[in-house]
């Protein structure tokens, strides 16, 4: 199991870096550009020296001219490369960035719950970040790793066969070097990635819950846990380092060893007393760095790659992730003055464990009524309202909307045509003006206005220090839940939307707030279809058709 998903992580990052092919192409091309301004450099340094050593010092001018222009070129390219390296880089953390937040819209929270926060803010900010490198430094240098050397050895055997020989062999064993070192460099990053999605995963899901664990009398126990997953990521870390520098000492030894041999060849040479031009015997020493620089910096790049490798994996292994959804096959709005609901034998099955969920459900809303989805727990009621929110799919069956089948109708269209309350509303920090106006970014100051009075939030937002400008907490932090639950109501009717999804609006709210809110419920549900999903017997009271769930099975019953 372990081989396919580092298989279908491969697979996923070669994809990936497909629409970088042409930035990659083009570091590889100045690499080259740079590895030959550098031989120029080199033998110009040779031709400079070769006097002290008993060669000739003619043209020594041009040389050192030939030289400059040769750092100013080589220094040019470096700056670009690291340019192009970071853009591309930057490139691609946007575009798999957005692809991975469409894919979690487009998913919705039927999807996205299988994952924690801890999780999904793990993939969607360190396992992204992590591949940076990837793009940006371990294609480029993949292929200069190979041609750079190259391109040295052919300069140096036009000059001295044998010390491109030297050059050649110990350029050979440092992948054998680094083969070992990667394979204990991918099993430490594998721990590292799996340890740091451990604590922040810890770490979020103990701050959401921290008013439980200090009423619980657990808050030393949940910091010495913290600690010990904190203590374990840098260890793992520390591990990963550790193979990084052995990788580094192979190639340090290959190139010590390579100059140390072309040393003692020359040496030798001289006190045999054959004719060695200095500047011949002097240039391949200089070109021993240029001809591991690749090299070392392949080296440094395994590590992205290695990060990358397991950080695809993760990314691959979450479906809704870095893949874009399919276009429904037909593309189409509907009319929206008023939307009639109809469910035509629909079954759903979201465990096949537990069994269906809805099992050919029929039912027909008329626009402007409301029905009430009735029945007990697991029976199916928040199924309907996901499915009707594009949240979920049938196995079977077919849900219309003014005669449309709803996997034909566009996500903005539906998302025009539908409003939605659910059990905890989901407030921002914000102020309450910015959580009414994200019913409809285009409402006016009156349209916001009338809104809150319709909800109910007169009295509340004259209490308010700064009225509507105040500022709220994360999911309503301040406010009452039945407050909460009016800026909800606020929404819906800025929203203005024909269909009206209600999931247990009331659940958590004491008698008389819930008569309040649904109070204001009734004035949101006029000239509007309505489908409400509740538990409470208030809520019966709402005008409509009854639908009753049981065992996968709707009976329909007469009018409330």
């Amino acid at each position: 199991m372990a081989r396919r998903a580092k298989s279908e992580g491969q697979i996923w990052l070669a994809a990936q870096a497909r629409p970088a092919r042409r930035s990659h192409t083009r570091m590889v091309g100045l690499g080259l550009l740079g590895t030959l301004a550098a031989v120029g450099q080199a033998w110009c340094i040779a031709r400079l020296l070769a006097p002290a050593l008993g060669g000739s010092d003619h043209d020594w001018q041009l040389w050192a001219i030939i030289f400059g222009l040769c750092a100013i070129g080589r220094g040019a390219i470096a700056y670009v490369m690291e340019r192009l390296g970071f853009e591309t880089g930057a490139a691609a953390r946007r575009r798999l960035r957005t692809a991975l937040f469409v894919g979690l819209f487009s998913g919705g929270p039927v999807e996205t719950g299988r994952l924690s926060p801890g999780v999904l803010s793990a993939l969607a900010i360190d396992h992204i970040e992590a591949l940076d490198g990837y793009f940006g430094r371990w294609l480029p240098a993949a292929a200069l790793a190979i041609g750079g050397p190259a391109l040295v050895a052919v300069a140096v055997l036009a000059v001295d066969p044998v010390a491109a020989g030297i050059l050649i062999i110990a350029g050979m064993l440092v992948p054998f070097g680094m083969a070992i070192a990667g394979i204990g460099a991918a099993k430490a990053s594998r721990g590292q990635f799996v340890a740091m999605a451990r604590l922040q995963a810890r770490f979020l899901d103990r701050v959401r819950g921290i008013a439980t664990i200090v009423l619980a009398g657990q808050g030393d126990a949940e910091a010495r846990r913290l600690d010990q997953a904190a203590a374990e990521l840098s260890q793992r870390t520390m591990r990963v380092l550790r193979v990084a520098f052995l990788s580094s000492a192979a190639l340090d030894v290959a190139a010590v060893s390579s100059l140390i041999l072309l040393a003692v060849r020359f040496a030798g040479a001289e006190r045999a007393g054959s004719v060695l031009d200095p500047a011949a015997a002097i240039f391949p020493l200089l070109l021993v760095a240029e001809f591991f620089a690749p090299l070392r910096a392949f080296a440094a790049a395994y590590q992205d790659r290695m990060h990358a490798s397991e950080a695809a994996t993760q990314l691959a292994s979450a479906s809704m992730a870095t893949v874009l959804p399919e276009p429904p096959p037909v593309i189409r709005t509907v009319h929206a003055t008023g939307v009639t609901v109809a469910f035509d034998r629909v079954s759903v099955t979201r465990d096949t464990t537990r069994g269906a969920v809805l099992n050919e459900l029929s039912f027909r809303v008329p626009h402007g009524e409301t029905a009430i989805l009735v029945g007990p727990s697991g029976s199916g009621k928040t199924t309907v309202i996901e499915l009707l929110l594009g949240f979920l799919r049938p196995d079977h069956g077919r849900i219309t909307l003014n005669g449309a089948d709803l996997s034909t109708i566009t996500a903005p269209a539906l998302a025009r045509m539908t409003a939605w309350i659910g059990q905890r509303p989901v407030l921002f920090a914000a102020s309450v003006r910015d959580n009414i106006r994200f019913g409809r970014d285009d409402a006016n100051e009156d349209e916001i206005l009338e809104a809150a009075r319709s909800a109910g939030l007169g009295p509340l937002i004259d209490s308010l220090p700064h009225g509507l400008d105040t500022i709220i907490g994360e999911d309503g932090y301040g406010l009452s839940g039945g407050q909460a639950q009016r800026v909800a109501i606020a929404r819906a009717f800025v929203r203005d939307a024909p269909l009206l999804l209600l999931d247990e609006p009331t659940a958590h709210l004491d008698p008389a707030t819930e008569a309040d809110v649904l109070e204001s419920l009734r004035r949101l549900t006029i000239g509007r279809t309505v489908l409400l999903a509740s538990h409470a017997s208030a809520a019966q009271s709402f005008g409509g058709r009854r639908i009753v769930l049981a065992d996968a099975q709707a009976q329909q019953a007469g009018a409330a």
